[in-house]
């Protein structure tokens, strides 16, 4: 994989996809809590994608995507592979304009999003657990149905729709220090950090990854990449490896990725379910997990906290097993 950002959402790309998508996607809350500020010393504005239309950032670059497309490919149709939250976005934003959306998912995908994809009026394949299943499940349906790929993160309407989170942050919450996102493939955090380099030059842009899926973390640290191989972890959204589009992105943009444990993860997502009466999920909670770990000093600092979902499964709550 090149490590050479060859093409990227520029300024332009990210405004139009703002424009876009106006009126199709929830302009999110940003909320703070007095309790996370006192525990980091700082000043923490979480911006609130679990309320996005279909729960998750990821509604922002599927719609943006899909409206992008040219009148012969959506009557094909889009395909994608997903493990939950870009199936059900990508569900949406083609059902809303009549356009068939495959959806390929792992076996092991959580039953609310299965059926939430469901409910959008997606028609799922399932597949073996593994990103080499996903793709060649993806290539048959592909090869079958004629539809457009479009892939959850390494795609540049995507970038350019997911970077509309931290833009709307940025333009709400002034002199922001830093940012966290968390970081799977890359969409959300590559598309943070463009609207970061673009828009509010100062800030430093942190990803946030569990300690069992830190393939991001190690093809950053060695700058070359690293693939996922199978990771376990309760952050089922962030399993998925970087691409050759978001990878390069993340390089030259990020400052620095943190990893966390699957326990602090929890401790992390009760404690905003808890102080902040929202629901979010174990993948949103990763970078409130990366801020609470305090690997620097944040005293004083403005810090901006992308969560990223709320898409849970009620009935396997993950506080149980700890």
């Amino acid at each position: 994989m090149t490590h050479k950002v060859i093409h990227k959402p520029d300024p332009k790309d990210i405004l139009e996809a703002a424009d876009r998508i106006k009126g199709f996607v929830n302009h999110t809350p940003v909320m703070s809590s007095r309790f996370i500020n006192g525990i980091v010393n700082a000043h923490v504005f979480f911006k609130c994608e679990n309320f996005q239309k279909v729960g998750a950032f990821k509604a922002r670059g599927a719609i943006n995507a899909v409206l992008s497309m040219a009148s012969d490919q959506k009557a094909c149709g889009v395909a994608t592979h997903s493990s939950g939250n870009h199936a059900q976005a990508l569900s949406f934003a083609a059902s809303g304009i009549n356009v068939p959306a495959y959806v390929v998912m792992p076996s092991n995908s959580s039953r609310v999003k299965v059926d939430a994809v469901k409910g959008y009026g997606g028609k799922i394949t399932f597949c073996e657990p593994t990103l080499e299943a996903r793709e060649e499940t993806l290539r048959q349906v592909i090869r079958e149905t004629g539809a457009t790929e479009i892939h959850p993160y390494n795609n540049l309407r995507i970038i350019a729709g997911q970077a509309t989170a931290a833009l709307e942050l940025i333009h709400e919450i002034n002199d922001l220090d830093m940012i966290f996102a968390p970081v799977g493939g890359g969409g959300l955090l590559s598309g943070t950090a463009l609207a970061t380099h673009y828009f509010h030059t100062e800030a430093q842009v942190i990803g946030a990854e569990p300690d069992q899926a830190n393939d991001a973390y190690l093809s950053f640290t060695q700058k070359r990449f690293i693939p996922s191989v199978n990771p376990v972890t309760i952050a089922d959204g962030l399993r998925t490896s970087l691409g050759p589009i978001t990878f390069p992105i993340i390089l030259d943009h990020v400052h620095s990725i943190v990893t966390v444990s699957e326990e602090s993860i929890v401790n992390a997502m009760r404690m905003i379910w808890e102080r902040m009466k929202i629901i979010i999920e174990p993948s949103s909670a990763v970078p409130v997990a990366a801020l609470l770990k305090k690997t620097i000093d944040y005293k004083g600092k403005r810090i901006g906290v992308i969560l990223s979902g709320g898409n849970v499964d009620l009935d396997q709550l993950p506080w149980k097993k700890f």
